[in-house]
C-alpha cells in the first residue's frame, strides 16, 4: 500500500463534506475493507449510509488501463459478501490527466462506476473549510497559488495541538509528493524549483524557501 493512501484515506473519513462531494452521500459507518476471498482482496474505503447503501472508494494515483475490470471484481466480491450492489467511485489523485475508462461492455453485460478526478474539485472551497484535513487535500486541486495555499495550510496546522500538528503535517508531506510540490519539513519550510511551475509565481513568502 502506498503511503499517500493511509494519509487519503483518513482525510476521506474524518470529513463528511468531502465524502458528500466525491460519493454524492454520507457515510454513517465505515465498514471493514478485507473481503474474505482466496486473493484476500482488499478495497480502499467501504461505508454504509443511514439508508443501508454500500459505497465503495477506490484511490488511485497512476492510469491503469485495467482499472475497469479491477473495479467490477471489486463490485462482485462485495456483492458476494453483503449480498448488495455498491455505488462505487473511483478517486484519480495523479498529476498526469486521467484517461481511464469507466465502463465494461459485452453480451447481456453492462458495468460503469464513477470517476472523480480530484483535480476538478473546487481547491478554494477546501481551503475555506474549518477542517485541517480539507485544506490539505486542497493542494491536490488547481489552485492558481499552490505555494501560497501551502503557507495558508501550514498556519492553520500551526494552531493545532502536537499531536494533531504531527499527524497533519506528515499527511500533507506525503499528498505534496503527488504534485512534485517538493520537501514540507517540520519548521513548515517548502522548497522545490518545481513550485514555480505550479503557482506561476517568482515571488517567496514566509515559510517557503527557493534553492
Amino acid at each position: 500500500m502506498h503511503d499517500y493512501d493511509v494519509a487519503f484515506k483518513t482525510l476521506l473519513q474524518q470529513s463528511v463534506d468531502l465524502i458528500r462531494e466525491i460519493a454524492g452521500t454520507t457515510i454513517a459507518r465505515w465498514l471493514s475493507v478485507e473481503l474474505p476471498e482466496v486473493q484476500n482482496t482488499r478495497v480502499d474505503l467501504l461505508g454504509e449510509t443511514a439508508g443501508g447503501e454500500l459505497v465503495h472508494i477506490e484511490l488511485q494515483s497512476t492510469n491503469d488501463s485495467t482499472m475497469a475490470l479491477r473495479m467490477a471484481e471489486y463490485c462482485l466480491r462485495v456483492l458476494r459478501f453483503f449480498g448488495r450492489f455498491p455505488q462505487q467511485v473511483l478517486v484519480y489523485v495523479g498529476d498526469a490527466p486521467v484517461s481511464m475508462k469507466t465502463e465494461l461492455r459485452g453480451p447481456a453485460l453492462s458495468y460503469s462506476y464513477r470517476l472523480v478526478d480530484i483535480k476538478d474539485l473546487d481547491g478554494e472551497r477546501l481551503l475555506a473549510s474549518p477542517r485541517v484535513g480539507d485544506n490539505i487535500v486542497a493542494i491536490l486541486t488547481r489552485l492558481p497559488d499552490v505555494r501560497g495555499s501551502i503557507q495558508r495550510i501550514l498556519e492553520r496546522i500551526a494552531g493545532l495541538s502536537p499531536e494533531q500538528r504531527e499527524g497533519a503535517l506528515r499527511r500533507l508531506v506525503l499528498l505534496a509528493g503527488l504534485r512534485s510540490l517538493g520537501k514540507v519539513d517540520r519548521r513548515g519550510d517548502q522548497s522545490d524549483a518545481n513550485s514555480q511551475r505550479h503557482s506561476g509565481s517568482r515571488g517567496s513568502g514566509a515559510g517557503v524557501q527557493k534553492r
